[in-house]
């Protein structure tokens, strides 16, 4: 018996993301959360002829909590999409209070948990639920992911398409590593399952970086104004989630990038740290999950020049946003002390 949760689930990822996880052979039970509509979803989602009984909670009579009572996964999209012009930070004022606030439902809830993050930006919000974990004493770093996965799947595809053929898309492995947000994103082309094609001038290549780190505005600027990524995100969000099942069955092996917190395996950490050349309290690299959550993260390998260079510029920018998280739990835990 497996019990996901899908907290902001009436929105543009959250409906989709559902019904990807309705259709999960791993999940019997799947609770939906956000402040409209949830009932609704889940009425419509309950016809649907896979084994999940599903449940949509609104917030009046403790839905947050009915929501995730006995959850295993809780996978967080909730908050408003980004439009066009506006940054990831523009979006942090409206989405770190939100995320704080069902953070705090899962610490006092369902504290075992395996919480993913999708929630924009990522590279605070995940720091935001870890210092709110820490206030309950519920944090565990092995189970606590963001989801950097649409990185991924992006790489792939754009990949296969250089090599002229997207049936490949499926089979493409790009190691994509730093965060989840403009030059935070760096994708490891050199270690690419399918190499790009000798013949691609650096002209492309840099493109095709550039493509994979703002691939988000790509859309934004197609949707013209009326949404961001959120069917792609969707499938990235339930793309990963269907990994940390796998694990919690027991299925070994499974490796996936994750921004996660450097505490959920110090070895591993701390190889990575000595590449890196300065420690991070949060990271995305390859991870190898298992029935804990994470088993191991595994180092960056053997990376280019260029790749060094993009990764260089990654680092303070993700130092910025990791603090930005911490210390907007903290200002918040302050005011709410001093109204007291």
């Amino acid at each position: 018996m497996v019990k996901a949760v899908v907290l902001g689930a009436a929105g543009g990822i959250g409906q989709p993301l559902a019904l990807l996880l309705k259709a999960n052979p791993h999940v019997t039970e799947l609770g939906l959360f956000d402040i409209v509509n949830t009932p609704g979803v889940a009425a419509d989602l309950s016809h649907i002829s896979t084994p999940a009984k599903v449940e949509g909670f609104l917030p009046p009579d403790d839905g947050l909590k009915k929501a995730l009572a006995g959850a295993d996964i809780v996978v967080i999209p909730a908050g408003v999409p980004r439009k066009p012009g506006m940054t990831r930070d523009d979006l942090f004022k409206i989405n770190a209070g939100i995320v704080k606030d069902l953070a705090t439902g899962i610490a006092t809830t369902a504290p075992k948990a395996f919480v993913l993050v999708i929630s924009n930006p990522v590279n605070s919000t995940v720091p935001i639920v870890a210092e709110v974990f820490k206030k309950f004493g519920v944090f565990d770093p092995k189970r606590l992911f963001g989801v950097t996965t649409l990185d991924v799947v992006r790489a792939s595809t754009f990949v296969a398409e250089i090599n002229g053929d997207l049936s490949l898309s499926k089979d493409v492995v790009v190691p994509v590593v730093g965060g989840h947000s403009g030059v935070t994103i760096v994708p490891l082309l050199s270690q690419s399952s399918h190499p790009l094609p000798s013949s691609l001038s650096k002209e492309s290549y840099d493109t095709l970086v550039n493509r994979i780190q703002f691939g988000g505005d790509e859309v934004v600027k197609a949707k013209n104004g009326a949404g961001s990524a959120t069917l792609s995100m969707a499938y990235a969000g339930a793309e990963f989630a269907a990994k940390v099942l796998r694990a919690l069955k027991g299925e070994e092996g499974i490796v996936a990038p994750s921004y996660v917190s450097v505490e959920a395996d110090t070895t591993g950490s701390a190889a990575l740290t000595k590449e890196l050349g300065q420690e991070l309290a949060f990271f995305s690299s390859n991870v190898e999950l298992g029935t804990g959550g994470v088993t191991k993260i595994h180092p960056l390998g053997k990376i280019t020049e260029t790749e060094q260079t993009l990764i260089k510029a990654a680092l303070p920018e993700l130092v910025k946003n990791i603090q930005t998280g911490v210390n907007f739990v903290a200002e918040a835990y302050k005011a709410e002390d001093s109204r007291l």
